[in-house]
């Protein structure tokens, strides 16, 4: 027993660092929006002993400072220091676009691959619901969601998660629909496979990659909207550090006076949505099923290394 752990855990050390080394050697691109998506959540969990003040901190002495050696970012009209509402900001950044995300992506997940694999007229009824979900513009759905759910973080998640969870489940639709027609999920629904057993065993595997692509895209796409909502008076209320917040309200009334109260949470916006959408992509690249074993780059040079083994082998043999 203690073999087999020491085993499993050595198995799972190596294939980490393998994704790792294919990360530095293959997608540099994903390796720069993997470290910046790691200092996103570095700085999300460690807000309390990053930040240099209090989130609500005012110093009435200090209002509209330009960035200085004391306030890195500046401070804004009550006083407050922005680098530690920006900091704060990531935390609640991180919250939302994790949450929502993880939402929309289970749900995606229950309609797309129930949808997909049932097919007929139950696929027919639910695919014309998506559609008219699909119709109606996405940012009027979430301010009418937000106006009867009322306003609050909860509020936001669950709105945004119920959206873009409907809408992703047309992608994993596709993707099941691709895939049920294989021959091993044939054989599998001959053998007597349960429809749970068959979709979990041999659908869900399959579209991880596209799964996973779907999710990386929903966490910068839920931070700009909850973003857009806030800059609108639908989001988060103040005074709530929030970067979509931050550009509204104060924030767009002082831009000429005081712009650096619009730059910094506009940057780490834009910085975020880079970073996470870069890292989303190598990690799709890199753990597709297609792409392993000889289909990718990394695969090719496995092969190659092989090949070269069994030539030197086969050269011993024939000179003995």
């Amino acid at each position: 027993m203690a073999d087999s752990t020491v085993v499993t855990e050595t198995k799972k050390r190596s294939a980490f660092l393998v994704f790792v080394t294919r990360l530095v050697k293959e997608n540099p691109l994903g390796l720069i929006g993997g470290i910046i998506t790691v200092a996103l959540l570095f700085v999300a969990i460690f807000a309390d002993w990053l930040a240099p003040y209090g989130m609500n901190e005012s110093n009435m002495d200090q209002l509209l400072q330009p960035p200085s050696a004391t306030y890195p970012f500046g401070t804004d009209n009550l006083g407050r220091d922005l680098l530690t509402r920006v900091i704060y900001g990531a935390r609640i950044s991180v919250i939302v676009g994790l949450a929502a995300s993880s939402i929309a992506t289970v749900l995606s997940l229950f309609i797309g691959m129930l949808s997909g694999y049932v097919g007929g007229r139950f696929d027919m009824i639910v695919q014309r619901v998506v559609d008219s979900v699909m119709c109606v513009p996405q940012l009027i759905l979430m301010m009418v969601l937000i106006t009867i759910l009322g306003a609050g973080m909860v509020q936001i998640i669950v709105a945004l998660g119920l959206m873009w969870g409907i809408v992703g489940s047309r992608i994993l639709r596709s993707a099941v629909i691709s895939i049920k027609e294989n021959i091993y999920v044939e054989a599998a629904r001959t053998q007597g496979g349960s429809v749970s057993r068959v979709i979990l065993r041999h659908l869900l595997p399959n579209i991880l990659a596209p799964t996973i692509i779907l999710f990386s895209t929903r966490v910068p796409n839920v931070i700009l909207t909850e973003a857009s909502l806030s800059f609108l008076g639908f989001g988060i209320p103040p005074p709530t550090a929030s970067w979509g917040s931050m550009l509204s309200g104060d924030g767009r009334r002082y831009m000429l006076q005081a712009p650096w109260m619009a730059i910094w949470p506009g940057l780490a916006l834009s910085v975020v949505v880079f970073g996470v959408n870069m890292f989303g992509d190598a990690v799709r690249d890199l753990l597709d099923p297609r792409l392993r074993g000889g289909a990718g780059r990394f695969g090719i040079k496995i092969d190659e290394a092989r090949l070269a083994k069994l030539e030197v082998r086969a050269q011993k043999k024939l000179a003995k």
